[in-house]
């Protein structure tokens, strides 16, 4: 059975949301603040992760952050907080989808069941043939999932690896958005398009020794993206 985490201090809405999706079929554990949510997150192997951002001592914000430096967990964001910077900040704090309050169980209902089938397939779909890809400094073993950059063991969420490795292994050809959007997030991806530059500027901070002038991920203007070619790639 899924098992889902949810995490939010306000009782009033916990308790009813989380008998809503115990009655969708899925395993529900609560956590009433974000230090108890962080050790849930660790002890009980949640499926998928729900975050409120308002809580008390722990904000969601740093459960956010340090849920993701160990687990590749899916994370939904519950926040009252309608700007953009608020939905951006989430997402590079490694948040996957986010859903403002107040909202409807039946809008968070497929944000879920759209964010579980996103990783089915992308387990699912893992390439056969080549289990590493090298491209200058960069290295990145499919088995594995680890990403080298030299020597050095890159630390990568579950998006940003599925996302290098469909580009590295197209290197020297352009992938479309669109590609890239049906590849990593799927066409039922229900969040702001904007996540695959996030994304994208999140990888070149790791990869590119000048994130500014990249070497490795170049931008396609109205296209997509193109990673470099093992000869583009040489060291000079």
């Amino acid at each position: 059975m899924t098992t889902i985490l949810l995490i939010d201090d306000e009782k009033m809405i916990t308790a009813p949301l989380a008998q809503q999706l115990r009655q969708s079929g899925y395993r529900v554990i609560v956590a009433h603040d974000g230090r108890t949510g962080l050790e849930m997150s660790r002890n009980e192997n949640p499926d998928l992760v729900i975050l409120d951002v308002l809580m008390p001592e722990m904000d969601g914000w740093e459960v956010c952050q340090a849920i993701r430096r160990d687990n590749p967990v899916p994370i939904l964001m519950l926040t009252a907080l309608g700007d953009e910077i608020d939905r951006i900040l989430g997402l590079e704090l490694g948040a996957d989808d986010y859903i403002t309050k107040p909202f409807s169980t039946r809008e968070l209902r497929a944000r879920i069941r759209a964010l579980l089938r996103r990783v089915e397939l992308d387990r699912a779909g893992q390439p056969q043939k080549t289990a590493e890809f090298r491209v200058g400094q960069i290295r990145l073993n499919v088995d594995t999932r680890q990403t080298y950059k030299g020597s050095e063991l890159l630390t990568l969420r579950y998006k940003e690896f599925e996302l290098l490795s469909l580009l590295i292994s197209r290197a020297g050809d352009v992938v479309s958005r669109a590609d890239l959007f049906d590849k990593v997030w799927g066409t039922d991806w229900l969040g702001d398009t904007r996540t695959l530059d996030v994304h994208i500027r999140w990888l070149r901070e790791k990869i590119e020794d000048d994130p500014g002038q990249p070497r490795y991920i170049q931008t396609v203007r109205g296209v997509g993206y193109r990673f470099a070619a093992p000869e583009e790639a040489q060291s000079p």
